[in-house]
């Protein structure tokens, strides 16, 4: 703590004064307690970096890291001490607010105005006021914008994270609003991230996808304010292999698996969930002869002593692994360590760049991509999911390719191409190492950050901030459902028509798409239609439900559904009934039993129902297209999960337009819903909802027939988004 700063007290006038806020955590020096809660996670460890990275600029004098005095006997008296010096020009001011005792940022609400009062009087009191003010987090940008509006002073904010989306993830983790509410003071925060927004000079982000998924959702929406600044890696940690790799103890431990340990490995790592699509990358691997006789692959996802004990999500994913590897005949080619410390990573990415390997990052959604800079600045190319993060990231370091992660085959070809081209690979490596330290490095980010505030202190680029109008509703109070296959394929004129509409009001209309299909099969078939990722994604006949803005999965809704759903009873009840046959795998899930059925030769829907029920047997059958039957969990459907939604989303049914064209649509239609059928429905299967007043039958086709419904319901009538002058 005796280390001198570079202007110690006296700034002087040679440099920038830089205040950097992060209100709630344990801050320190040294010795940081990451993962300890909630609040000491990857935001204490941005911040730090930064104000170190900071100091280090030519241009900067001074830079103070704001952040709570925490005087408790249950943590370290480091947190007591008023000023901590970092050395070369930071140091850390813990300012009093509220009790002594640590608290969760969540209670931190009511003792932000003495955070910020406390803090304009240090201020005061000093020999110059700060240049610049940047805020993380919402708490901080509430403090800073006070702090701002009272001394002049510019303010910029980094969100981290923002309440809008976290409140989509709570719902989807099965907390319920009034719940999440009461925990996490959700409207106050949200309220000061509004606040922020209007407040703040520039908002730096991490990717640009951030920008417009993200703060897309609030009123105080200005993309012209926000810049991209992507944060740095650690290149001491993270670096090009030294040749002793092989003789470490990850290293005994993959060779545990191995037949061939010397040939290269291809790398992925992240948690065991879904969405990060490890599936994909072992079944291209497993199909490909030439890709598994030519390299291993090793799967990092997690640590685990015992499958069964992982949740739910996570002990399936590493189940479909195991049997995708048995199905392929991959034992002694795949790896798949059970643990891994965190020290591990770095000589992992070293091992595969060592054996000329490549790294894999095939999620189906991925905002940022921090593995694959940690994977460049260990010398190893990549091949990457297309979406979000990856393209600025491979834009940038031109190290890689990008792929469809639905597309095995592309993954597999994409993989060879690097694997087989050595010239190519060295090349690829050094952009790699090049890309990182220009672009990926503390000190990159450091020198692209002055570079976005220079304009701001210059005065030189002024925000003109058009008149906003606030919307009177906190959160979205309508939604639109659409079916996928029936509506939005067809007609690519009306389909980009209605997506601008959509988004045009996306502040105030939530997007929904109910589909008989699985997400992987959806999900290529949005791409193919170029059907922008929608807020909600009911898949598989209504057994799943995700969420924006990384799919996140509803497992509260799995949970609920699964009541009395015994799927090996169904099959062995409809085992061997003329006129049905199972679909292939890909379109079963673990909550859908998908058939062909052809209606000459097969019971009618009123047989197969009381077959299922004198097996007792409580599920719903629902008909679609006159060919295809799917047997779901009593408490599944489309409809279902609308209702579902709406209910936890808190938006009134008579607010939900639920757009079909086929029996599979029906139940979403049928009661308090708005409804629309599209010129291009299947009479036979709708025929019985004729005489339903709520429903409109559109005379346009596909995703002309739900603009017209738009039209006719008024549907964005109430909505007071700025700019929409149809609303």
């Amino acid at each position: 703590m005796a280390t001198t700063s570079k202007n110690s007290q006296d700034y002087g006038q040679d440099g920038l004064y830089i205040i950097l806020i992060s209100v709630h955590g344990l801050i320190r020096g040294k010795r940081l307690e990451l993962g300890r809660d909630a609040d000491t996670g990857g935001q204490t460890k941005y911040v730090l970096e930064l104000a170190h990275a900071l100091s280090q600029r030519p241009e900067v004098a001074q830079v103070d890291l704001l952040t709570r005095l925490i005087d408790d006997q249950q943590i370290d008296s480091d947190y007591a001490e008023p000023i901590e010096e970092l050395g070369g020009g930071a140091r850390i001011i813990r300012i009093n607010a509220g009790p002594p005792a640590y608290i969760p940022k969540e209670e931190l609400w009511d003792h932000l105005d003495a955070f910020a009062d406390n803090t304009v009087a240090r201020l005061q009191s000093g020999k110059r006021l700060p240049d610049l003010i940047h805020s993380h987090y919402a708490d901080a940008g509430y403090v800073g914008s006070l702090i701002a509006h009272q001394l002049g002073i510019p303010l910029i904010h980094t969100g981290h994270s923002l309440g809008r989306v976290k409140r989509r993830r709570l719902l989807a983790a099965g907390l319920d609003a009034d719940a999440i509410e009461q925990r996490y003071n959700m409207s106050r925060r949200i309220e000061a991230e509004e606040q922020t927004l209007a407040s703040a000079e520039r908002v730096i982000t991490s990717t640009s996808q951030e920008i417009e998924v993200q703060y897309g959702l609030y009123d105080h929406y200005h993309p012209e304010q926000m810049r991209v600044v992507p944060p740095g890696t650690n290149l001491r940690q993270f670096h090009p292999p030294q040749g002793d790799e092989w003789q470490t103890g990850i290293a005994e431990v993959l060779r545990r698996f191995l037949r061939e340990p010397e040939k290269p490995l291809i790398l992925a790592l992240s948690r065991p969930d879904a969405r990060k699509n490890i599936r994909s990358l072992v079944k291209a691997y497993g199909e490909s002869s030439e890709l598994n006789t030519a390299a291993n692959l090793l799967i990092i996802a997690g640590n685990r002593d015992d499958i069964t004990d992982l949740d739910e999500g996570a002990e399936e994913v590493m189940t479909d692994l195991l049997l995708l590897i048995d199905r392929y005949d991959l034992y002694g080619k795949v790896a798949y360590p059970k643990h891994h410390s965190a020290e591990d990573v770095a000589l992992i990415y070293r091992l595969t760049a060592s054996s000329g390997g490549v790294f894999v990052n095939p999620a189906l959604t991925e905002p940022f991509g921090l593995t694959l800079i940690e994977a460049a600045a260990s010398g190893l190319p990549i091949v990457a999911t297309e979406d979000g993060g990856p393209r600025d990231i491979l834009s940038n370091c031109n190290n890689g390719l990008l792929i469809d992660p639905l597309d095995t085959d592309q993954i597999a070809s994409s993989i060879l191409s690097l694997l087989n081209d050595w010239e190519g690979w060295q090349k690829l490596s050094t952009n790699g190492l090049r890309g990182v330290r220009e672009h990926y490095s503390w000190e990159a980010h450091a020198k692209n950050y002055i570079e976005v505030v220079r304009p701001i202190l210059d005065k030189t680029e002024i925000l003109i901030r058009p008149p906003q109008t606030r919307r009177p509703m906190l959160y979205h109070d309508r939604a639109i459902f659409t079916d996928l296959d029936q509506n939005l394929s067809g007609d690519a004129d009306s389909l980009a028509r209605l997506v601008k509409k959509l988004h045009d009001n996306r502040k105030c209309a939530t997007f929904g798409i109910a589909t008989g299909r699985r997400l992987d099969s959806a999900l290529r078939l949005m791409k193919q239609l170029k059907v922008p990722e929608p807020d909600v994604l009911i898949t598989s006949g209504g057994t799943e439900i995700h969420y924006e803005p990384d799919l996140t999965e509803d497992e509260s809704w799995k949970r609920h559904i699964n009541h009395l759903w015994t799927p090996g009873a169904v099959r062995r009840a409809l085992d061997g009934l003329p006129g049905l046959e199972l679909q292939p795998k890909s379109e079963q899930s673990q909550f859908k039993i998908s058939y062909f059925i052809d209606p000459q030769k097969a019971p009618s829907l009123e047989e197969i129902l009381k077959i299922l029920h004198q097996q007792e047997q409580s599920v719903n059958v629902i008909l679609s297209f006159g060919q295809y039957l799917d047997i779901l969990p009593i408490r599944a459907s489309k409809g279902l999960a609308l209702r579902y939604f709406a209910a936890r989303w808190n938006i009134p049914l008579e607010q939900v337009l639920a757009a079909g064209g086929s029996g599979a649509d029906e139940d979403m239609m049928r009661g308090n819903t708005l409804a629309v059928v599209v010129g291009n429905r299947h009479d036979e299967e709708l025929s019985q909802l004729m005489d339903i007043d709520r429903i409109y039958y559109a005379k346009d086709q596909y995703a002309g027939g739900i603009l017209e419904a738009l039209e006719h319901y008024n549907f964005f009538d109430k909505c007071t988004v700025p700019d929409a002058s149809d609303c």
